[in-house]
């Protein structure tokens, strides 16, 4: 019995749970339908990449996530132009395009801009007339030995930081320093303070 005036236990096991258990049978089966899925969106797709566009790499929003880098939804007007790719040419080769972003920073600017450049100098465009093709695209023999790419394009690779290590001796004495640092920067507006009042003297 419950103590006190508590509710008096009443369990309810009779509830044919069989007929509320979620079962998984079908997963088998959907992991092979899903990869039959991609190679025919990459039959499709050939001889284009089965990955989709080429993104930008962007920093995540807020500071808590800033520090971050991940993929964006495409690249700006002012890197496609510094790469040297018209805009409304850009999609036409599997480059995305987004003209709402803004590039706040030259290193996330010229970042992209060689993101671009680099999948530009590997991109193998087939002409659209074979008896005459353009200069940007490519001959018959690149035309054979292109391959289409599998997996994503240039994909965001995290950054290793290096920390420099350096020998403990016992001639550091790190507290001592943190301490003389401190009264140093508390010292700042006195110090400034006398050299003002040492000028004013000079003066008269």
């Amino acid at each position: 019995m419950p103590k006190h005036n508590n509710v008096i236990a009443n369990n309810h096991f009779r509830k044919k749970w069989q007929f509320r258990v979620k079962t998984w049978f079908n997963q088998p089966a959907r992991k092979v339908r899903r990869r039959a899925a991609r190679a025919d969106k990459a039959k499709s797709a050939f001889p284009r990449p089965a990955a989709g566009s080429l993104k930008p790499i962007v920093r995540g929003q807020t500071v808590k996530y800033n520090t971050k880098t991940r993929m964006g939804k495409g690249f700006t007007l002012e890197e496609l132009k510094e790469a040297g790719i018209p805009m409304r040419f850009a999609p036409t080769i599997g480059i995305a395009v987004d003209h709402r972003r803004k590039n706040r920073s030259v290193e996330g600017l010229q970042a992209n801009v060689q993101r671009l450049k680099t999948y530009r100098s590997s991109l193998v465009i087939f002409p659209r007339r074979a008896e005459k093709p353009k200069a940007f695209e490519a001959a018959a023999d690149a035309i054979k030995t292109a391959t289409q790419k599998m997996g994503t394009i240039a994909p965001v690779t995290a950054v290793k930081h290096t920390v420099e290590l350096m020998k403990i001796t016992p001639d550091m004495k790190a507290y001592a320093k943190l301490r003389l640092e401190r009264m140093n920067k508390r010292q700042i507006g006195p110090r400034l303070q006398k050299l003002k009042v040492e000028a004013a003297k000079k003066d008269e």
